[in-house]
């Protein structure tokens, strides 16, 4: 107890300010000769006492200080701040997730949800070069060393699938203002192969609701259809651009993700918002797309950030 009071006089004396108010608060684990209560009491004398020149107040409602403390078995915690954790759950406490991740904002802050509520990532990223260049590929690889940072001890590697060629191939054979949505959907098509290798439980993307012409109520659904095998899995559905951006400044990737890149150049000046899907499987019909599938899984890279 002796030791308990004056290693907190010595903390009250460096951070309660003169007039103030303060509190004293105790937990206890263990058997031990006196009770949370008799540590509240005691430093509290001790440090009206000690401190007696600064005038302070006890206020046990809404203190301006509090000291406090934690009595583990023989050890005791002295502290005068709480700092918020990011919450969630243990990495690795649920079952690891495939997430498309572009390098943008949304596809980040989705892989660090998902992370936050336990689920292990592995990130895949879409080459679309020479419909992008090289810019854009370093950026999604930084981002993804980023979110690694949040999950030590876990593997650091990610796909990049060559996608370039099969965008090229819509861009020329089918309706412009299909384009996105072919794109996508065969980006969740080659998506479950690597899904099926790695033995993960779902898919995520960062699509939220209207932020882009392929992301509407009516064409998530048509994108949906595309994925037979695994459920698609969106964090940020619901959220709005200022939500991501904040998260995505908490979490270090916005300023990574806002460097400059080369934009896709496929995507069309108006794209369609509510894609039917007879419509695009009937354009799909003029593609081998089990063969693009196959040869785009065949030819992705595995790498380590």
């Amino acid at each position: 107890m002796e030791n308990i009071a004056q290693t907190a006089v010595n903390l009250a004396s460096d951070t309660i300010e003169k007039e103030s108010s303060f509190a004293v608060r105790c937990r206890r684990v263990g058997e031990h000769p006196y009770s949370s209560m008799d540590v509240c009491k005691e430093v509290g004398q001790q440090v009206l006492k000690s401190l007696e020149d600064r005038k302070l107040r006890v206020n046990l409602k809404n203190p301006q200080f509090t000291i406090n403390i934690e009595v583990r078995d023989a050890n005791a915690y002295i502290f005068s701040e709480n700092l918020k954790g990011t919450g969630g759950f243990p990495l690795g406490s649920q079952s690891k997730v495939l997430c498309l991740l572009s390098g943008g904002i949304d596809s980040a802050v989705a892989c660090w949800l998902v992370m936050k509520r336990g689920c292990p990532i592995i990130p895949v990223y879409f080459d679309n070069a020479p419909l992008t260049d090289e810019t854009t590929t370093a950026k999604a690889l930084e981002v993804a060393k980023k979110l690694f940072e949040w999950s030590i001890g876990f593997p650091r590697k990610v796909y990049i699938v060559p996608h370039g060629k099969n965008l090229e191939n819509f861009v020329k054979n089918a309706p412009r203002k299909l384009t996105c949505i072919l794109c996508k959907r065969m980006m969740y098509r080659i998506a479950e192969q690597v899904a099926e290798k790695e033995k993960v439980e779902g898919i995520v993307t960062g699509e939220a609701i209207g932020e882009q012409a392929s992301q509407t109520i009516t064409n998530l659904k048509v994108l949906d259809e595309a994925s037979a095998k695994y459920p698609i899995h969106r964090p940020l559905l619901g959220f709005d651009k200022t939500e991501t951006t904040e998260l995505a400044r908490k979490i270090g990737t916005f300023t990574i993700s806002t460097q400059k890149a080369k934009s896709c150049s496929a995507a069309p000046t108006k794209p369609s918002t509510k894609a039917k899907l007879e419509i695009v499987k009937k354009a799909e019909e003029n593609f081998d797309i089990g063969q693009m599938v196959e040869e785009s899984v065949k030819a992705a890279k595995i790498v380590t950030v």
